[in-house]
């Protein structure tokens, strides 16, 4: 079971700048990692990593296709190009550019997406990716990692820095939920146990890992007792986690800040048709645009809550209890 840190609440430092200094960090002991920006430094957090290393910062403007050949080009002379852009322009503009210069290559290209889903808030639709996750699975050996919290920063840019490959990072620039204490360790690949519970088993991911600890307790009140997961790496996927909730729980919620198709609830689901079929309900943007509004709105909108997390679990229960009563 990980640590959760004492009493979870608003974290007091943003998720780009926990990001940067993590950069920074391994950047001091990495003279091949480099920066490149969509003219983005500041709405990403990049601005102290431009003034301790202004040899090795590139801001290629708005031209996202032309950053991402840029990227590919200097990872093939042996540099570590980190990619920034908003998360829709990271991935879906420039999908082409990452799939044949970087992925079809096989290079070793980061790719950092800002505000991904309803964390693009008043940027609205346009801005607003909800698909950045399917397209990203889609790229062969691809890796893509979502940080619940600025405390999971340190192990995944050194992940991403120490292995080689295209990864795609997916954050929410500005202060989320504080999940884990300081020094929390994390594993790329490993799902957390956040919480035990043998009645269902809710999979979370980013922002939703908060609503899902938030929904065990709702019904935990009910007397349904959860398991809660932080899937942060949504590829590769703990598959033996999935599989293990399906064994021991036989319910399975997934909660995700993007849409059900193709993201972490296809995931998992994929994962379960191969291994132990087990009843599934998903909490995702079932098919929506992006619309403008707060962040708090957002998720009401689109059902990314815990009183939504805790609907589909007791839904995802029955389901179970019919299916039991079957054999």
């Amino acid at each position: 079971m990980s640590r959760l840190t004492d009493g979870i609440a608003l974290d007091t430092k943003e998720m780009r700048a926990a990001y940067c200094e993590a950069l920074i960090r391994e950047a001091r002991n990495n003279g091949r990692i480099i920066v490149v920006d969509a003219d983005v430094s500041h709405s990403v957090g990049t601005e102290p990593f431009y003034k301790e290393f202004p040899g090795r910062s590139i801001n290629c403007g708005i031209m996202e296709a032309h950053a991402v050949g840029m990227s590919a080009g200097m990872s093939e002379t042996g540099l570590i190009p980190f990619f920034h852009a908003f998360g829709v322009f990271a991935t879906r503009r420039v999908f082409d550019q990452i799939f044949l210069s970087c992925a079809y290559q096989k290079l070793n290209v980061k790719i950092v997406g800002a505000d991904p889903g309803v964390t693009a808030a008043s940027n609205g639709g346009t801005h607003m990716p909800f698909e950045d996750i399917g397209l990203m699975r889609l790229i062969p050996d691809s890796v893509i990692i979502e940080p619940a919290d600025a405390a999971m920063y340190g192990a995944a840019v050194s992940y991403m820095v120490n292995n080689y490959g295209v990864h795609y990072l997916r954050t929410s620039r500005r202060k989320t939920m504080r999940i884990y204490p300081d020094g929390a360790e994390f594993v790329i690949g490993k799902a957390n146990k956040l919480a035990d519970g043998g009645d269902v088993c809710i999979i979370a991911s980013g922002i939703m890992v908060y609503e899902a600890l938030k929904a065990a307790d709702m019904l935990a009140d009910k007397g349904i007792y959860a398991r809660v997961l932080d899937m942060h790496t949504i590829k590769p996927l703990d598959t033996k986690a999935v599989e293990a909730a399906a064994r021991e729980c036989g319910a399975i919620v997934t909660a995700e800040n993007h849409k059900v198709t193709g993201g972490l609830g296809a995931a998992v689901c994929e994962a379960l048709a191969e291994t132990l079929p087990a009843p599934v309900e998903r909490v995702g943007v079932k098919e929506s645009f992006g619309e403008v509004g707060g962040q708090d709105y957002l998720q009401k909108r689109f059902g990314l809550t815990a009183e939504e997390i805790v609907k589909a679990a007791e839904k995802c229960i029955s389901r179970k209890k019919i299916q039991e009563s079957k054999k």
